[in-house]
């Protein structure tokens, strides 16, 4: 991944975008991942099964990029969109050049949704969908979700354990083979040691008596 301006803050890079209005919520549709030639196309990365009707001629997005950025806070709209050598291509309005394409790298772009409108994306959920699931591994109940973080990389559930920890799951097919929202729940298949302490763990090497003796 290129070191461009657009992730050379990567706390602010990491925050959501500004609060959807009353009765609306955000989805993640793509991020802005490489300049491509020299007239101001970006590479991108889709978050959405529909490409094509999402970037659409005329489409806006809101922008998730560090305050320093020259874009914070300024919507982003396509002027084009295209498929060069099967990698997703757009181009946007006031991006006419590469360095003006590279100052966006990182980007992620959002739209605005109504909350009562079902989304039309596979495997696709608002946050208020699933915060307050319960989180189910081999049939038992390991905690709840709290909170949905959207970083540059992934998303992550928030999940409260009955202990009252919290345990940053990543929100991957792999990891999160299952989601019911009408039931309620969803399954976890995570690997050893997200919602426990490994043997060892609680010392460097694994061995307590070792380290005792040593004195």
């Amino acid at each position: 991944m290129a070191d461009d301006t657009a992730g050379a803050d990567a706390d602010s890079a990491s925050r959501s975008p500004a609060p959807a209005p009353s009765g609306k919520t955000q989805l993640r549709v793509g991020r802005l991942v490489k300049a491509h030639g020299l007239k101001g196309a970006i590479k991108l990365e889709l978050y959405t099964d529909d490409p094509e009707g999402r970037f659409v001629p005329g489409a806006t997005f809101t922008l998730q990029v560090p305050v320093s950025s020259p874009w914070h806070g300024k919507p982003l709209t396509v002027r084009e969109f295209r498929w060069m050598n099967s990698h997703p291509v757009a181009f946007f309005e006031g991006v006419d050049d590469r360095d003006a394409a590279e100052g966006l790298i990182r980007a992620i772009l959002w739209i605005d949704q109504d909350t009562e409108t079902p989304s039309a994306e596979d495997d696709a959920w608002f946050d208020h969908q699933l915060v307050g699931l319960d989180v189910v591994r081999d049939g038992a109940t390991v905690g709840r979700v709290i909170r949905v973080d959207h970083m540059p990389a992934q998303d992550l559930l928030i999940v409260r354990t009955p202990g009252d920890d919290e345990v940053l799951v990543p929100f991957v097919k792999a990891i999160v083979p299952e989601v019911d929202v009408a039931g309620g729940r969803l399954v976890v298949t995570p690997p050893a040691g997200l919602f426990e302490e490994l043997p060892g763990d609680d010392t460097p090497d694994g061995n307590a008596d070792a380290q005792d003796t040593e004195d």
